[in-house]
């Protein structure tokens, strides 16, 4: 009977004790909700930042679009949308290197999409040549969650080539329009 009572009072002692060590072991971890708290503000960061690189990206292949079609109202018009989203980057959430680059894209970027809103069709496709490198250089900094496509024409700019940016497989080349819609290729899917 003295060796029952013995081993229960070592069980209860032990229970007691494993509860004991559990309790300091939580209270120097953070509570779930802290880090709950600590992962939502990263990935609200990161939400803010794909929001505003998408919403680049929704302004370009407007553009793109329009210069599929010969559109050069449209064009325009998502041209100077363009141009705002670029002012409204927040660079914050990046390190001081890649800000010094992202800037340094977003004032070239910003320059040609300006050009691309108060320019004639052909300017415009000019300015969009290197508006794509820029925007492509762009999303290897911030990334994207959207699926895209980098397309390439060999034959524009006298046989130089440009790329550009699409959300679909199907190759609408941007610098050609109508005159040779199918002319490219994808160079790379992006995510």
């Amino acid at each position: 009977m003295t060796i029952k009572i013995y081993l229960m009072v070592m069980v209860t002692l032990t229970a007691m004790s494993c509860k004991d060590t559990n309790q300091e072991k939580d209270a120097s971890e953070p509570m779930s909700g802290e880090m709950y708290q600590e992962d939502s503000g990263k990935m609200m960061a990161e939400n803010a930042g794909n929001n505003a690189t998408n919403a680049i990206i929704d302004n370009y292949l407007q553009i793109k679009n329009a210069l599929v079609a010969d559109d050069q109202e449209a064009a325009a018009q998502a041209g100077g949308k363009l141009v705002g989203e670029f002012e409204d980057f927040d660079q914050s959430n990046y390190s001081s290197e890649e800000q010094q680059e992202l800037t340094d894209i977003i004032e070239d970027a910003k320059e040609h999409a300006e050009h691309i809103a108060e320019s004639a069709i052909d300017h415009q496709r000019e300015h969009f040549d290197i508006l794509s490198k820029d925007v492509i250089d762009m999303i290897a900094i911030t990334g994207t969650d959207k699926k895209l496509y980098q397309d390439f024409c060999p034959m524009y700019n006298d046989n130089k080539g440009a790329q550009w940016l699409s959300a679909t497989k199907e190759i609408k080349n941007p610098y050609f329009g109508s005159k040779m819609m199918d002319c490219g290729k994808i160079q790379k899917e992006i995510n």
